[in-house]
């Protein structure tokens, strides 16, 4: 019994680590595709469940295996490397796509699934108009508005345009459209790349200024889980590493992390609207993947 709980635990530690990269892959990407996004929630589904599954066959379990080859120095170091890079991985792509999810939302979830274009258009009217102000500077300037699509529709309505410049009777701007349903509206925003958002195709690091913002944020984030990977890989003692590993109390914290950090991304992917607590955990999990296996990763030190 015993040999077979430890290769459940072995067999879903494994499953768990293909899943969630898998799952981060998808993610770092999606936010140019119309939600709900099933690829990553699905992958992530199976992390989660091979994660509770495992930390229950270490409960029954108890303890460490015996020495059957895998658990020598060389592999206890491997192991953990890889779950340290995984840790890196997951946490730079929750600090991307938390700066792209805004790419995300209903009215542009509406456009693309009605097979959005983008087009040239004029503007014909503007309803209304406010700065955007960033740090007492003005970044620009969001507008309602009514446009016409040449060769589509006569007066399009846009709600909540962004414009660098402040917009007048015909200016000229790229607006998101579905020529089916004009109905709709359109969307205009200068700081994104609507072709992109058009193409509702997975895409990382989009051309706009948020895809520069989420580049940098990833870069940071993983050089930091980069270089935590061999401080808690390679450092401490082999033993001590193990038992961290078999340890259920410390084991059962990073499963409930990680159950935490999919129920606070599981409404972005569906396309729900998330609560507060959900907000905060999206907000924050690229620092909760980090601290939380940075404080469950100390023991292994002595």
């Amino acid at each position: 019994m015993g040999s077979v709980l430890v290769w459940l635990v072995r067999l879903c530690s494994l499953v768990a680590w293909v899943a969630a990269g898998v799952a981060c892959m998808w993610l770092l990407g999606a936010t140019a595709m119309a939600r709900p996004w099933h690829e990553p929630f699905l992958w992530g589904a199976v992390a989660v469940g091979c994660a509770v599954v495992r930390v229950v066959a270490l409960w029954v379990l108890r303890g460490e295996p015996e020495d059957d080859g895998f658990t020598d120095e060389f592999w206890v170091q491997v192991r953990t490397g890889v779950l340290w890079v995984l840790v890196a991985f997951a946490s730079a792509v929750f600090a991307a796509a938390l700066l792209t999810s805004s790419n995300a939302g209903d009215k542009l979830d509406a456009l693309r699934e009605a097979g959005a274009e983008v087009s040239a258009a004029a503007v014909v009217e503007r309803q209304s108009t406010r700065q955007e102000l960033s740090d007492g500077v003005v970044k620009g300037y969001v507008s309602g508005l009514v446009v016409s699509v040449p060769g589509g529709a006569e007066r399009l309505t846009v709600r909540g345009a962004f414009t660098h410049d402040k917009p007048g009777k015909g200016t000229e701007v790229d607006v998101l459209w579905a020529r089916s349903e004009p109905g709709l509206g359109g969307y205009v925003n200068e700081s994104k790349d609507l072709s992109t958002l058009a193409d509702n195709r997975w895409k990382a690091f989009q051309d706009d200024e948020l895809g520069m913002g989420s580049l940098i944020a990833f870069i940071v984030v993983a050089l930091i889980g980069v270089i935590l990977t061999p401080v808690f890989a390679f450092v401490p003692n082999a033993g001590d590493l193990q038992e961290v590993a078999w340890s259920a109390p410390f084991q059962t914290v990073r499963t409930a992390l990680t159950v935490l950090v999919f129920w606070g991304w599981s409404p972005l992917m569906l396309g729900n609207q998330p609560g507060l607590p959900q907000v905060l955990v999206v907000v924050g999990s690229f620092c909760l993947v980090l601290v939380g296996y940075v404080a469950t990763s100390l023991r292994g030190f002595g």
